[in-house]
């Protein structure tokens, strides 16, 4: 059977399941809409959790990033499972105890303040609208390669799955349909690269494979990796070259926006009792882990595979190169996506992969003949969907990867319109607008107003200004510059007032936004040597991906000097904190309030 035929009747169950489940977890009412009833099972929600926040930028771009960046690609393993550990300690069971639906409605009621509401509303659109664009990247490039259509038509097709099981089923359907997506994107994820580790090495067990002796010669895999692309110019796999204070709020604006991620911290709202909510964030790193213990064996081995198959023998010998009418049907393919492109800079015919970046290489390659690096562009996100075609594994497997990766976009997607969802019907229509509008309305206009995210969410997928991991990067910097600082002082601090948490949450996303648009070169048409300039002249060698820390401290520090010039909160606030904060009791905020 061929790949193509396999990989529809592959993805086409996994599409049928995820619509099935949704009419089977159909919500009928507001409860099951946004909190799945209450009635959800810690191990079931942390498995959906896990699902939920391993998008297309864990399971397409990391590993892909890994490959490129090498140690210095840790900072995503570092940050995004440490930001768990902060959500379950600080965040996730105080959360549940306050017994609502949505994060912006906390945000109001804890600041007393509907202003400070919409300000949260505004906050969390534009976090997930800008999560959502990676996802939808995910899904047009892994459409566009295994079930060989543009990428457009991919993004058309993923928005219409979406539209099925999301707005039916709501956080009810997307819960089950989730737990689904978990099992198909962790085996999509790791049976390759069981595959690939026994391959290389001998060892099933990637991680382990990743410090094991390849089976060719006798050299651990990572210094085989360092010699391979080494003779190529390319700095050595395990260097750490990162600007050291870079990396240090790289990770940081990674953890805390995990931790301040709107449509994960929802979840926890769906477990039956406050604590479950911490026992789902435990359960739901656990299952997170198997992913990223085993992703930077697939980055580095997929680097080994794909340099190996390009560079064929020694540096510099005539039959070292690959001829590229010989180029393998994987290569062919990938190219037709866009993704993969070839110029024959020396018009002879062969494939010239190396760093002309490095000029003692550069001047060394000029005696081979060769005139620049000819593989002028590998995209980072296809890296984990070819590295199966490229290891020569069974059709099966390849077909099994395809369907991990869209289950791996559209999870997050269907959680992100979520969230989108619920604060436009429940925050802003329900809490402000149209207080009185009906149950029956209300579930209605949930369910037309992530009819209208998902449009939006296509739409600006079509465009997406970087790899599905800078992209989602961009989210986790702005959650934890406006979300995050706002929760954590709502809850543990009495002192600070709406007036307070308005103006940090508008002061942390407000820099950050301009200093992503600025250093970005967005306020510059694209190719203009302005637009380069601001791109190599980072403040302090910060970038963009990581100023969400800074963002971060400076929501606190405005928010905290505001707090010493106002009044503080109302005292029936101070005593929905001090409830909130205490252990034990209702799973409800204090009566009244």
């Amino acid at each position: 059977m061929s790949l193509t035929t396999l990989t529809y009747l592959v993805v086409g169950f996994t599409f049928a399941l995820y619509i099935g489940i949704a009419f089977w977890a159909r919500a009928a009412n507001t409860g099951e809409f946004y909190a799945a009833g209450r009635g959800i099972h810690p191990v079931t929600n942390g498995m959906a959790t896990a699902a939920d926040w391993m998008s297309a930028a864990s399971f397409i771009s990391m590993a892909g990033l890994i490959a490129f960046l090498g140690y210095d690609g840790s900072v995503f393993l570092m940050g995004w499972t440490g930001g768990y550990v902060l959500l379950a300690l600080l965040l996730a069971p105080y959360l549940r105890k306050f017994g609502k639906y949505t994060v912006p409605e906390f945000i109001g009621e804890r600041y007393f303040s509907q202003a400070a509401r919409i300000v949260a509303v505004i906050c969390l659109i534009i976090i997930s609208i800008t999560y959502v664009i990676g996802q939808m990247r995910g899904v047009g490039v892994a459409f566009s390669r295994f079930l060989e259509v543009d990428v457009n038509t991919g993004l058309y097709v993923g928005m219409a799955v979406v539209f099925m099981y999301a707005v039916l089923g709501g956080m009810k359907g997307i819960t089950y349909t989730q737990v689904v997506q978990y099992v198909v994107l962790i085996l999509a994820y790791t049976i390759p690269a069981i595959f690939i580790s026994m391959n290389l090495t001998g060892n099933p067990v990637p991680p382990l494979g990743l410090f094991s002796t390849t089976q060719d010669g006798g050299m651990h895999l990572l210094d085989k990796v360092n010699q391979v692309i080494g003779d190529l110019g390319f700095k050595a796999f395990t260097a750490d070259t990162s600007n050291q204070l870079n990396m240090v709020l790289y990770t940081l604006s990674l953890m805390i926006g995990t931790a301040g991620l709107p449509h994960v911290i929802i979840r926890f709202f769906t477990v039956p009792r406050v604590r479950d909510a911490r026992t789902s964030a435990g359960w739901a790193l656990v299952f997170i882990a198997l992913l990223y213990l085993t992703a930077p064996a697939v980055g580095s081995m997929a680097r080994l595979n794909l340099t190996n198959t390009i560079q064929t023998g020694p540096v510099g010998s005539v039959d070292g190169n690959l001829v590229y009418a010989d180029r393998p049907t994987w290569f062919k393919k990938w190219e037709e996506t866009g993704l993969l492109k070839w110029e024959d800079k020396n018009h002879d015919g062969r494939i010239q992969y190396y760093n002309d970046k490095n000029k003692d290489f550069a001047a060394k390659a000029e005696t081979f003949g060769w005139k620049g690096n000819e593989m002028i562009k590998i995209d980072n996100d296809i890296m984990v969907l070819a590295n199966p075609e490229i290891a020569r594994l069974p059709n099966w497997v390849i077909a099994l990867v395809a369907a991990g990766g869209l289950a791996a976009a559209l999870s997050t997607a269907a959680g992100l319109l979520l969230a989108i969802s619920s604060s436009v019907s429940h925050d802003l229509l329900k809490g402000m607008f149209a207080k009185n509008i009906s149950e029956k309305g209300e579930l209605l206009a949930a369910r037309i107003a992530m009819a209208g995210a998902i449009l939006v969410a296509g739409y600006l997928g079509l465009n997406p200004p970087g790899f599905a991991a800078q992209v989602v990067a961009l989210a986790f910097g702005l959650a934890a510059s406006s979300i995050f600082p706002a929760l954590m002082m709502g809850i543990f601090s009495k002192r600070i007032g709406g007036t307070a948490a308005i103006l940090g949450m508008l002061s942390g996303i407000g820099i950050t936004l301009l200093y992503i648009f600025w250093f970005k070169g967005w306020f510059f048409i694209p190719g203009t040597e302005m637009a380069k300039n601001v791109r190599e002249n980072w403040f302090l060698g910060i970038s963009p991906e990581a100023f969400g820390a800074v963002g971060a401290a400076v929501n606190f520090a405005v928010a905290w000097a505001v707090s010493r010039v106002t009044a503080p909160p109302p005292k029936h606030v101070q005593d929905l904190v001090e409830h909130i904060r205490t252990p034990g009791g209702a799973a409800a905020p204090v009566a009244g309030h």
